[in-house]
């Protein structure tokens, strides 16, 4: 239950005075919560981005000629659009001692201009002044105010993002109201903390940032935005330390091997272990020999071998008499891990099985009895896999691919199939070490850091959308020797609609030059479809593939020499650096040909560029949270992961290296949130809404 004291905090935003059912919508859709209703913590939330200055100027001369002025002024004389020229302007003469300025109007009614601004009257006016025949004038004034409403206290004013039909006066005003609602919380940060790093209290964090008196009291490295980045980075961890407790549960057992099977999946690999595949097998080899349960992230590089990782950790889980499970996120994934992992596990005498939502009744029911009776040593499959007719002989391990796409939820459900599951979680988007920190924080790390032997470097190429037709009958030629193209099209913002047209578009395109030799995948295509087409191209029977993103994970072609990757400055860099590690699997030269849209900004650019220098996933992962933010590198606005409201990774890492380790010693001293300042952390975690951590807990 979220505590009452919190109420308040989640009132929705009609209970506020004149936010009725026109700007109540406005509101759901600025702070993202369409269809439900935009509450007063999302407000407080929706912090400022810029400041206003609009200090009174001493004189019309001594304002500045660019950028916002406010003046105090005099009303001299009104000058009326002429009659049956509504497009011409109405002018207004006003001015002080120094000098005038003219004020502009268009399409308002003379008599609302003349109540606003009567002759000799005197005003506070606040806008941008600009020169027009070398005088003074201001179009449509922000501001025009009697002497009495001015207070040099409200010259400093808040610049919003905004949604379309709000201003960000509105919602100025608005969350200031809002935090008239509020109250006072109890006080769950340490209060050495706070004095050392001269931080308020929360809610008068809230109040500096929607209200800020001085220039420094505003931005991300203010004290009073650090305060609230903070609080929502602990809450973040606070939830992380206690889903790892749950997860780990209150015991395990050691899951130790004669390493038989190992020793025979080895002997059939064409290649030896990478120096990281090795290190990371002893992690992994090391916890599961452990007596609690193993929580670790496996993350690699493009085409670094996570999944031969995986298959001799599941090998040992099977030398040590019990089962293990692999799920991946699509029946694709889900069925190439089958395919590349078959020939290792019958040279080992491993038994697999395969287990996914489009198994037929008859293939099901066969699978699930073999499973439970024991018969099958490793399954792979999709979420299938925790369904509640899935049932285990005794399931040791579980592992994870692409982490990210799962959530807790899932990771849990799998583990409840069998007895202190070890959990082995991977992903093949490289991720910076602070986001690891930031959203994995309940995992121990291992990473893959090295390529394995053989794969050659990717050419990579930055081709101008103007070169097109000359880039096309390049691929023709290409094709023409028995190359395999994959050929992506544009992220077009959050529609899939729009990346479906366009893909589709291409298709025709490119289908009626190479007749026969060009498939479509997408997302929206039923998964017999799509897999039809996809086997069609990895047997040589096409030769391009026209895709949307859905190729970004899991497609394995090692024919497949050339990648095409169009408005490739739309995309971010680690998925860039995914799509482009969908080649250069084989032993022929491969290049990947990011196609621009010009002409690029100086950002763009430099992104484009990192790709070209490099294949290196953590240098680009890094850049990319650089550049764009964290939900980008982790696909968190396609995931449905928690991304952070209001702490910036890229300018907070100290703070959350802080976090972590206020969280993990808080934890350690009141693992129930009992105490007075674990009760005020509980209050923390609903703030956040992390109270599923909370939920864990208390289920035990």
């Amino acid at each position: 239950m979220r505590p009452s004291l919190l109420d308040p905090y989640f009132a929705p935003v009609t209970r506020l005075a004149g936010i009725g059912p026109k700007l109540a919508p406005l509101f759901d859709t600025l702070v993202g919560r369409t269809p439900e209703s935009a509450r007063l913590v999302d407000l407080l939330f929706h912090l400022p981005i810029d400041l206003v200055d609009r200090t009174l100027s001493p004189s019309i001369m001594a304002g500045p000629t660019e950028g916002i002025v406010t003046l105090k002024v005099t009303v001299e004389a009104h000058r009326a659009a002429p009659p049956g020229r509504a497009k011409a302007p109405h002018r207004v003469t006003v001015g002080d001692e120094t000098g005038d300025v003219s004020l502009v109007f268009f399409r308002i009614p003379k008599q609302q201009i003349e109540t606003m601004l009567p002759l000799g009257a005197t005003r506070i006016i606040s806008g941008r002044i600009e020169l027009f025949d070398g005088m003074r004038q201001m179009v449509h004034p922000d501001r025009i105010l009697p002497l009495a409403k001015f207070t040099e206290e409200d010259a400093l004013e808040p610049v919003y993002p905004l949604t379309e039909g709000l201003t960000s006066r509105r919602v100025h005003l608005t969350a200031l109201a809002a935090l008239e609602k509020t109250r006072d919380l109890p006080e769950w940060l340490d209060p050495s903390l706070l004095e050392k790093n001269g931080w308020p209290a929360f809610r008068h964090a809230l109040a500096l940032l929607h209200n800020p008196k001085e220039q420094g009291a505003f931005g991300a490295e203010s004290p009073a935005y650090k305060r609230l980045a903070y609080d929502e980075l602990l809450a973040g961890q606070m939830a992380l330390q206690l889903v790892r407790a749950r997860e780990k549960g209150p015991s395990g057992r050691s899951l130790v091997g004669d390493g038989a099977l190992r020793a025979k999946i080895l002997a059939a690999l064409p290649y030896g272990l990478t120096g990281a595949q090795k290190r990371s097998l002893t992690e992994i080899e090391a916890d599961l020999a452990k007596p609690e349960r193993m929580l670790r992230l496996l993350q690699g590089d493009v085409g670094a071998g996570k999944t031969i990782v995986a298959l001799l950790a599941m090998a040992n889980a099977v030398e040590a008499g019990t089962q293990a499970a692999m799920m991946a996120p699509t029946e694709i994934l889900a069925r190439q891990h089958a395919e590349r992992i078959a020939p290792l596990a019958e040279a080992a005498g491993l038994r697999l099985g395969l287990l996914t939502g489009r198994a037929g009744n008859a293939e099901r029911s066969s699978t699930l009895k073999r499973l439970a009776s024991g018969e099958i040593n490793i399954i792979l499959g999709t979420h299938a896999l925790f369904q509640e007719d899935v049932t285990f002989a005794n399931l040791g391990l579980a592992v994870v691919d692409e982490q990210h796409r799962f959530g807790v939820h899932q990771r849990l459900a799998l583990a409840k199939k069998g007895e202190a599951v070890d959990l082995l979680v991977m992903t093949a988007t490289p991720i910076p070490r602070t986001l690891v920190l930031g959203y994995f924080g309940d995992l121990d790390v291992s990473v893959l850091d090295e390529k394995p032997p053989g794969r050659k470097p990717v050419d990579t190429r930055l081709v101008n959308h103007e070169r097109l037709e000359e880039m096309i009958a390049g691929i023709g030629r290409a094709i023409g020797s028995g190359a395999r193209v994959y050929w992506v099209c544009p992220l077009v913002g959050e529609s899939e609609k729009l990346e479906l047209a366009a893909a589709e578009e291409r298709f025709a395109d490119l289908a009626e030059r190479f007749h026969g030799k060009v498939g479509l995948v997408h997302g929206k295509m039923a998964g017999a479809d799509k897999d039809s087409v996809i086997a069609r191209f990895a047997s040589g029977e096409l030769s391009v593939l026209v895709a949307t993103t859905v190729i970004e994970v899991g497609m394995d072609v090692p024919e497949a020499t050339i990648m095409v990757i169009e408005e490739a400055q739309r995309f971010g860099l680690a998925q860039l650096h995914q799509l482009r590690g969908r080649v250069g699997r084989g032993g022929d030269k491969s290049t990947a040909i990011l196609l621009y849209r010009g002409p690029l900004s100086e950002t763009a650019r430099a992104r484009l560029e990192i790709l070209r220098q490099t294949e290196d996933g953590f240098r680009i992962a890094e850049e990319d949270l650089r550049l764009r933010g964290e939900g980008d590198v982790l696909g968190t606005r396609q995931s449905g992961m928690p991304g952070f409201r209001i702490a910036r990774l890229d300018v907070h890492q100290d703070l959350l290296r802080m976090a972590r380790d206020d969280a993990v010693l808080a934890f350690s001293r009141d693992p129930t949130l009992s105490s007075p300042r674990g009760s005020a952390m509980r209050a923390l975690l609903y703030l956040f809404e992390r109270e599923e951590a909370i939920r864990l807990m208390d289920a035990g």
